[in-house]
């Protein structure tokens, strides 16, 4: 892990209150949806197959508000997470409606699930490239 992976893993894990790695609650998220293409179903179940596909493809992503995250996701896995983070629901729900777009669209570049279950390396290196881009703009950088 380099330089700025490390300091955009601890930035992002000050910024969710510092409990768990960022990237582990990812892929803990993933996992319990099992994979990709699991959190693809809920999705699709919930009534969002549109937007969730839309995180996938290379056009532009959909956005949901944190009530749909809530029922695509599930609230026991929302509490779940909030829990791991040592942060309210309230708090982490729009973060997930905020970053779980853009985390799915960074796993699936060429527009299609190739990978999965992707790796916490995997996620964390998406977590870091988020980071530079929303914030690297304070420090002179943030363009690709």
């Amino acid at each position: 892990m380099g330089l700025f992976d490390s300091l955009a893993k601890n930035a992002l894990g000050g910024l969710l209150g510092g409990k768990q790695d960022p990237a582990a609650m990812l892929s803990g998220l993933l996992n319990d949806a099992g994979g990709l293409q699991g959190l693809m179903g809920q999705f699709q179940k919930a009534g969002f197959g549109e937007q969730f596909a839309s995180w996938v493809s290379t056009g532009e992503n959909k956005p949901l508000d944190a009530e749909q995250v809530q029922n695509a996701v599930g609230m026991d896995e929302i509490q779940r997470l909030a829990s791991k983070l040592g942060m309210q629901t309230q708090t982490v729900l729009p973060l997930l409606a905020q970053f779980l777009p853009q985390v799915i669209d960074k796993l699936t570049p060429k527009g299609q699930i190739d990978d999965n279950n992707p790796s916490g390396g995997q996620i964390q290196s998406v977590l870091a490239s988020l980071i530079s881009s929303s914030f690297g703009g304070l420090f002179g950088g943030g363009k690709r």
